[in-house]
């Protein structure tokens, strides 16, 4: 693949301080634009795995030594959240830079993202980046029909260390990479294969403590360490390029990990991931940051650093105030939304949501607390029953045991119906069991958290702001399997 065709009407020289370039609608930055000190951009993914599940974030079992080395060098973001807890609209908010409710079809898993959203691969492309991608990019879903000749996230490559072949010396570059771990499906007994005891596992509480979740999540802590090695490939080919000095590296997940009350879930399990930013030539690591991060923040930080201004529709903000001199972004709170996970109720409707964060608290409205969420109790369409939970031994347990005393509570609160309203203290309650929306003693910061999602989701155009029933999303195609859903395991060789 030749990048001769990219365009090469980057700016050559700053021009004035007073005036920027006009590049295809776009403008450059005069103090950023010189084209030999554009960083270059690497973007490295995990799918379905959520904080706090590495070494370096505290936990005691799991093996990450490559996330802990570059965490250790890197800035290391301690409340970064997701987009939106589904794969497919967590990467849209990703490569556009917006909140999930603004794009339309994107919101939703296995749908389309319509190609008059941009995205930020396609910008820098124009702006003379190579950009390339491997492995799992914007996805699952469907190309055609979304007016894009190609996945989101880039042209695809067999690796990284292929695409970096083609990268001519004295352009800059922007690469996803995109793992396929650690989402389902688990081989059975990997995590003691792999020298994991399940005695050693302290299982969440939102989970029964058995032994068949406990070797659960040890097969997941296994695929999490199956993309640690990846990552350390894709970083020591990094390092051979003599290029890591100038590109700066985010490596991060997509949603939380493939549990019950988890992924496809506004709750910190489904919606925190971990995230370590390093550009060594111009950020400082070593540095914790506790500010209140999101997905969205990505592009507009990708563009910034290339000399570019954010698109006018982001609604994400650059980090690079946090990253090269420290400062805060004095955001008081961040918000997740959720449309329609898997297909899995009746008359194809999803389990709208919106969720706002604070420091203290986690407000989340349900617009529709008559339906189930975590899908049907019997099977509507895809996946099975209560689809929107992944197929897996921890599932198993809470549906095929749900009568046993012992196993019903977790039971409910990974499939019973959820109040329109649901409030918690993040400090007192971190796992988010206890809802308090209905206590006096709360009905001020409930009220409070309320109106500010309200305003936020006025501002930034969500349809529901104005007409909570506008269920529009319900009536895209869904574009994925009826069948049960195990998702196939696709390894990039040599990364």
């Amino acid at each position: 693949m030749s990048y001769r065709s990219t365009r090469r009407e980057f700016m050559k020289s700053a021009g004035t301080a007073a005036a920027g370039l006009a590049l295809g609608g776009l403008t450059l930055l005069p103090s950023e634009a010189a084209g030999d000190e554009r960083p270059n951009i690497l973007f490295i993914l995990a799918d379905d795995w959520s904080a706090p599940h590495a070494g370096i974030l505290g936990d005691k079992v799991i093996k990450t030594p490559n996330f802990d080395k570059f965490a250790k060098d890197a800035v290391l973001f301690t409340d970064a959240h997701c987009a939106a807890p589904t794969c497919t609209p967590s990467r849209a908010g990703v490569v556009t830079g917006q909140a999930i409710h603004k794009l339309d079809e994107g919101a939703n898993l296995y749908g389309i993202l319509p190609g008059r959203f941009k995205v930020y691969p396609d910008v820098l492309e124009a702006s003379g980046y190579c950009i390339g991608m491997c492995g799992k990019g914007w996805a699952p879903g469907q190309i055609e029909g979304s007016g894009r000749t190609r996945n989101p996230a880039g042209p695809e490559f067999t690796n990284f260390k292929e695409f970096m072949k083609q990268v001519p010396a004295d352009k800059p570059f922007c690469f996803w990479f995109g793992s396929h771990r650690p989402h389902r499906d688990y081989l059975p007994g990997s995590g003691v294969t792999a020298g994991m005891k399940p005695e050693d596992v302290t299982v969440p509480p939102f989970l029964p403590d058995t032994i068949e979740v406990r070797n659960d999540i040890l097969d997941y802590y296994a695929a999490v360490e199956a993309f640690d090695k990846e990552l350390g490939a894709v970083l020591a080919n990094l390092e051979l390029s003599g290029r890591a000095k100038n590109t700066l590296v985010v490596v991060t997940s997509d949603n939380g990990m493939p549990f019950p009350r988890s992924k496809a879930n506004l709750y910190n399990i489904g919606t925190n991931m971990p995230l370590a930013i390093q550009w060594p030539a111009k950020v400082k690591g070593g540095r914790k940051v506790d500010d209140p991060v999101i997905h969205t923040d990505f592009a507009p930080t990708f563009l910034q650093a290339a000399g570019l201004k954010p698109l006018p529709e982001m609604t994400g903000t650059s980090l690079l105030p946090i990253l090269t001199s420290g400062r805060s972004l004095k955001r008081e709170f961040i918000v997740v939304e959720k449309e329609r996970h898997t297909n899995c109720r009746e008359g194809n409707k999803g389990y709208p949501c919106r969720g706002l964060q604070t420091k203290d608290f986690l407000y989340i409205r349900n617009f529709h607390p008559d339906l189930w969420p975590a899908g049907d109790p019997k099977r509507w369409a895809a996946v099975g029953d209560f689809g929107d939970i992944d197929t897996g031994p921890s599932k198993a347990v809470i549906l095929d045991r749900r009568d046993d005393p012992k196993i019903k509570p977790f039971f409910e609160l990974a499939t019973a119906k959820r109040s329109a309203e649901e409030l918690y203290d993040l400090k007192a309650d971190p796992w988010q069991l206890h809802n308090l929306a209905d206590d006096p003693k709360h009905a001020k910061t409930r009220e409070k958290l309320a109106g500010q999602l309200q305003a936020w989701m006025a501002k930034t155009g969500d349809p529901r702001a104005t007409n909570p029933n506008d269920d529009r999303w319900d009536k895209y195609p869904y574009y994925g399997s009826i069948e049960p859903w195990v998702y196939p395991k696709k390894p990039v060789a040599n990364p």
